[in-house]
């Protein structure tokens, strides 16, 4: 009958959840919110819900993805403040749209990431940032199920750039980084825009890059955090809203609107 879209956060200490831990919590606040949802066919019927492109366990996010399908027309602004309510703070539903365009995840080009590298100076980060980005190629190792997998890093990066505010920090980051600056330990923050490639260049891996071109060792892990993830614009490097072609589509007129979905 319908499709929702949902845009959530991952925040504080609830970046440690696993994509299978936000999955049950999702679930648990649908049954709560008594949303309508449709089920899958077949001898165990699930709810249909679609993610798209997690963000690692460990990474906070300000722009996650899950599309629902329901079985009755709902509000979508009336829909994410339910789930919003029904769910623990820090795993937030910030945005809602109904469906009305597909290849949701076609859209998914690019991600922009803040990486906080606590204890380094931003001097020493801006020169790796040179080195990296002067670079052709930055080959990364990392460890997968299959064993260990070496690819490039350095051709998914459309920016890396050291910025001066903290952009996505909460008060008590800022209070931190502030501290660490005072204390003469450093804080340097990254800006980067990376696009989705297969294999996928995550945070780390450019980090990796960033040890591999400039020898460039963090005293504690960075802090990641995923702003923004939509469609690429090549020429400026900026990531627009995937929302937008469903804002701006006409609604689907009710014969469109009942037929099937693949699940």
């Amino acid at each position: 009958m319908q499709r929702i879209r949902l845009r959530y956060t991952k925040r504080g200490r609830l970046r440690f959840t696993s994509h299978r831990d936000f999955q049950r919590a999702l679930e648990r606040a649908l049954r709560r919110s008594a949303v309508p949802m449709a089920y899958s066919a077949g001898f165990s019927p699930h709810p249909r819900i679609s993610f798209a492109n997690a963000a690692p366990t460990g990474s906070a996010s300000e722009a996650e993805y899950v599309e629902l399908a329901l079985s009755d027309h709902r509000d979508p602004e009336v829909l994410r403040a339910q789930l919003d309510e029904s769910l623990p703070v820090g795993l937030d539903v910030v945005d809602a749209v109904e469906v009305r365009t597909p290849n949701f995840v076609e859209r998914l080009e690019a991600s922009v990431w803040e990486l906080r590298l606590d204890g380094v100076e931003p001097s020493v980060v801006r020169a790796a940032v040179a080195s990296f980005l002067a670079a052709s190629s930055v080959e990364v190792q990392r460890q997968t199920k299959n064993g260990i997998r070496t690819f490039d890093a350095r051709g998914a990066v459309v920016i890396l750039e050291l910025v001066e505010s903290q952009v996505g920090a909460g008060a008590e980051e800022y209070v931190e980084s502030s501290t660490d600056i005072a204390a003469g330990r450093g804080c340097a923050i990254l800006r980067l825009v990376v696009r989705h490639a297969t294999p996928a260049v995550r945070p780390d891996d450019v980090l990796s890059g960033l040890r591999v071109t400039a020898d460039l060792a963090l005293p504690v892990p960075a802090g990641v955090t995923r702003l923004a993830q939509g469609p690429l614009d090549e020429e400026s490097g900026a990531v627009t809203d995937p929302f937008a072609p469903d804002r701006g589509a006409a609604p689907a007129l009710p014969s469109e609107a009942a037929e099937p979905q693949p699940a």
